[in-house]
């Protein structure tokens, strides 16, 4: 009866059979729960993360390709291999071929990517040449790594001057020709603010129809990032400055708008 007792409390204690959870516990740092997957690296990448490498052979991969947006900036597109998103379970444990990306200009992080596709707006690039980056991270914030390097993508950018978008060699204006057309208007405008963890105003729902342009403006006291759920729209927040994001709502339904660090729902779109 006593082993029996042993036996029962010795199950008990592991839970589930010793399966590992893919949250960490309060007070344990997500390198202490990230488990055994891989080989945890004394290096780092340049944002101060973690190695973690995994052999070639079945090792997460991803290639990056930007495309000009007909209405701001860049549709980039990532492409993986041995690799899904999990966004749900961002913090927790690292899990083989999971997590999500880190997008960075010239070596500094603009936001996180939870998908395949990340709208860039233009006014997130300075005109000049860039180089873009992506870079593959597990749950736990640890970076996916094979023979020591960072799994990662780069491609080569070039922004033109404001309001030209990708266009390196914009054709000159002729001296006393009118200024060229602003961008078209959008059909609603949200203009929000996030200060010291709260949304103002208190978080409604927006309701629009189907093809209408949306205007989301958005100033935030801190470095964010803007999240619209359904399209796979992101536009990274500069802490204090107002950032705007435009996007035509060509699916119908219930879709939120939040930011990633905060977790702060921001408004609803009701889609008709």
């Amino acid at each position: 009866m006593v082993a029996l007792l042993l036996l029962l409390a010795g199950g008990a204690a592991t839970g589930c059979g010793g399966r590992a959870t893919t949250h960490h516990k309060p007070g344990t740092t997500h390198e202490q729960a990230s488990g055994s997957v891989g080989t945890l690296l004394d290096t780092q990448d340049g944002g101060g993360h973690r190695l973690r490498e995994v052999p070639a052979q079945g090792a997460p991969g991803v290639k990056l390709a930007a495309r000009p947006d007909s209405e701001d900036g860049w549709n980039l597109q990532l492409a993986v291999t041995d690799f899904r998103f999990t966004p749900d379970s961002t913090g927790g444990a690292a899990l083989p071929g999971a997590g999500h990306a880190h997008l960075e200009l010239d070596g500094h992080k603009l936001a996180r990517v939870y998908g395949p596709w990340f709208h860039l707006p233009a006014a997130q690039v300075p005109e000049g040449a860039h180089t873009l980056t992506v870079r593959l991270y597990a749950d736990d914030h640890t970076a996916w790594a094979v023979a020591g390097k960072p799994v990662e993508a780069v491609v080569p950018l070039t922004a033109g001057p404001p309001g030209q978008g990708t266009h390196s060699h914009p054709a000159p204006t002729p001296t006393g020709s009118p200024a060229p057309p602003p961008a078209p208007q959008a059909d609603r405008t949200v203009t929000v603010a996030v200060r010291d963890g709260k949304v103002v105003p208190a978080p409604g729902r927006t309701e629009l129809k189907r093809g209408e342009r949306l205007a989301l403006r958005v100033t935030s006291d801190r470095v964010d990032t803007l999240h619209v759920h359904g399209y796979d729209k992101e536009l990274p927040l500069p802490a204090g400055q107002e950032a705007t994001l435009v996007l035509t709502v060509d699916r119908t339904g219930l879709f939120e708008v939040e930011t990633h660090e905060s977790g702060l729902v921001l408004t609803q779109l009701l889609v008709r």
